[in-house]
């Protein structure tokens, strides 16, 4: 009985190490409003054992040919380019999800408490919400 227990728990782990990298890389972000591509976003772990997600690309330039900046943010992400800006941190990797940790809408320059599942068809649902609980927000589906 006690191998049968420990078998079954070496399976679970399985599972939670193949979700947790099934994450990792790079995905595509479609804006939830307009159906549209926007663009390449790494998801990573770092040394410090916490999630991020970085631009690696935007898919639709500006018109002027001109890096694009966040000029609505605050802080340090004021004015810098939006390529290469973490808009991903601190994010845990609990129960299937990375959670705990807060996500950034250059668009708007605000932030937003995030969470992010593994769908079973092989998108990320990311939602930002107002609340830790997730109540008050919105989501994407970020595909590969």
């Amino acid at each position: 009985m006690k191998r049968i227990l420990i078998f079954a728990a070496a399976i679970c782990m399985a599972f939670v190490v193949q979700a947790q990298k099934d994450m990792l890389g790079e995905w595509k972000t479609i804006d939830d409003k307009t159906g549209k591509e926007k663009s390449i976003v790494r998801i990573f772990k770092a040394t410090n054992g916490l999630y991020y997600g970085k631009i690696e690309q935007l898919l639709q330039p500006s018109a002027d040919g001109k890096p694009r900046m966040c000029t609505e943010c605050q802080g340090a992400d004021k004015n810098k380019p939006m390529v290469g800006l973490v808009i991903v941190r601190d994010m845990k990797f609990e129960n299937g999800s990375l959670v705990g940790g807060t996500i950034l809408d250059p668009a708007n320059g605000k932030t937003y408490y995030a969470s992010i599942d593994l769908e079973s068809t092989g998108k990320l649902k990311v939602r930002g919400s107002l609340d830790k609980h997730g109540l008050l927000g919105r989501s994407q589906f970020w595909v590969r």
